[in-house]
């Protein structure tokens, strides 16, 4: 593994995001408890819990190497994440609609939230 100043931006980067993403569903999550109750707030929270857990994996596969010495790694391991990413999603998907009863549309609009907020990330945070 090639540890460098490239991999620790870019993952620096990445878990500056998921940390900023984590904060938003918390705080949407408790507004939600608030105002709507338990049933709206552990769909948004479950919504979140099922972008995010996908997102961690991702970015410790993608930012494993870089530099151009190692783009073939970095492009092995870029695409490798993205199908752990996609694989972990439909499993947490899965898994989520088998035990827990869920409310659709607050679990799917948290879910699509955490997947536009990196685009939104440097609106609210420096990155």
């Amino acid at each position: 593994m090639m540890n460098n100043k490239l991999t620790t931006a870019g993952r620096k980067l990445a878990f500056t995001q998921i940390l900023f993403t984590v904060l938003v569903v918390l705080l949407t999550t408790l507004v939600t408890y608030f105002v709507w109750g338990v049933a709206h707030a552990r769909s948004i929270a479950t919504g979140g819990v099922v972008a995010i857990i996908p997102n961690i994996f991702f970015a410790l596969k993608a930012f494993k190497y870089a530099g151009a010495q190692s783009s073939k790694k970095v492009v092995e391991s870029f695409f490798s994440g993205v199908k752990l990413k996609m694989a972990l999603t439909a499993l947490l998907f899965a898994l989520a609609f088998k035990f827990l009863v869920l409310l659709p549309i607050p679990f799917f609009a948290m879910f699509c939230l955490v997947m536009v907020l990196p685009l939104l990330a440097p609106f609210f945070i420096k990155l």
